[in-house]
């Protein structure tokens, strides 16, 4: 899927990727089936992007997330990674390429360690990867805190002394400190009030700009992708439906699902709001562990033709320059 351009350089791709997680019975827990969270995934993020990847809760977004990154082993197909394949590599090769590969999780406080001081939690990594002294370490952590707004003073403090918002800075903190090129951001705003997403939001594109990072944003809330990333990828059921520029996504949807969830997001404009069309998508997500045959959203599309939809798995094609949808309608 969606090649890139000669002058478009890719620091992760993914082909076939796929994480199924076993399902256990029994006294003997015999593997009676399996959870396809990730079901074949091909997917590339470009060098110095925002790549936002949306869909409903359970869709696979996070566990694809963590699979990129290694935390999750992957099942099946291929990870590159800024040129290297780092599918099958052991603990001592991955090692030296988890300093650029980084994470920001949705729930900061439980991501921390209560009895450690936030010196501690954010100099963790450099001293692990044995980058500097005990006092070079100290002098990073504190240009650390004080590049993602905080003051030097809290390098004394726990993280229950903190608000949300400050402990999601500490946490972004601790991301950056051994300078990487790829972070992956897990819902990191979802649990923070919106005045305070905002700030995180506009902490996180500075951040990209000053240090040439590149981003996977996950996250259900569409408006928040809209204004952070170049690139919109919609998942459902473990696959990707749909991906293109910001602005094709929002503007000119071609997937259904793609569309229920934009018609979803309120408009302020209340003449606006009565005027445009309510798409509502009946029924719950299909179980991962037994997905549909054919085309995996057909049980709750509104536009599904019976004896094509349900039977024929739709490929993922380029219905524009740069625009991919996998329907049979698209």
């Amino acid at each position: 899927m969606a090649k890139s351009n000669d002058q478009q350089v890719n620091l992760v791709a993914v082909e076939g990727l796929k994480k199924h997680f076993q399902i256990r019975k029994g006294l003997l827990q015999r593997v009676v089936g399996a959870t396809r969270a990730v079901d074949g995934v091909n997917l590339q993020i470009r060098q110095g992007e925002t790549l936002g990847l949306v869909g409903e809760s359970g869709c696979g977004k996070s566990t694809f997330g963590r699979t990129i990154l290694r935390l999750y082993e992957p099942t099946a197909g291929l990870i590159v990674f800024n040129g290297q394949d780092i599918t099958n590599l052991g603990k001592d090769e991955l090692r030296a390429i988890r300093r650029q590969m980084q994470i920001i999780f949705q729930d900061s406080f439980a991501s921390m360690n209560p009895r450690m001081r936030v010196a501690s939690i954010v100099g963790e990594p450099l001293l692990v990867h044995r980058r500097g002294s005990k006092q070079e370490i100290s002098e990073n952590v504190a240009y650390l805190l004080e590049r993602v707004g905080l003051k030097t003073d809290a390098m004394n403090r726990f993280p229950y002394e903190f608000s949300g918002g400050q402990r999601q800075r500490i946490f972004v903190a601790r991301a950056l400190a051994l300078n990487p090129k790829f972070v992956v951001c897990d819902e990191p705003v979802s649990s923070l009030d919106v005045s305070i997403r905002a700030q995180i939001i506009n902490l996180l594109s500075a951040l990209q700009a000053e240090f040439g990072l590149t981003y996977l944003f996950i996250s259900h809330d569409l408006a928040v992708v809209r204004h952070i990333s170049d690139r919109v990828a919609v998942m459902y059921l473990g696959k990707i439906v749909e991906l293109a520029d910001r602005d094709a996504i929002y503007s000119a949807p071609r997937h259904p699902y793609t569309k229920a969830l934009l018609s979803a997001i309120p408009i302020p404009d209340p003449a606006a709001e009565r005027m445009r069309e309510h798409i509502v998508l009946h029924g719950d997500i299909p179980s991962p562990a037994a997905p549909p045959l054919g085309c995996r959203f057909h049980t709750r599309c509104p536009v599904a033709e019976k004896g094509l939809c349900d039977v024929s798995e739709p490929e993922v094609k380029e219905v524009s320059p740069g625009h991919w949808a996998a329907c049979h309608f698209a």
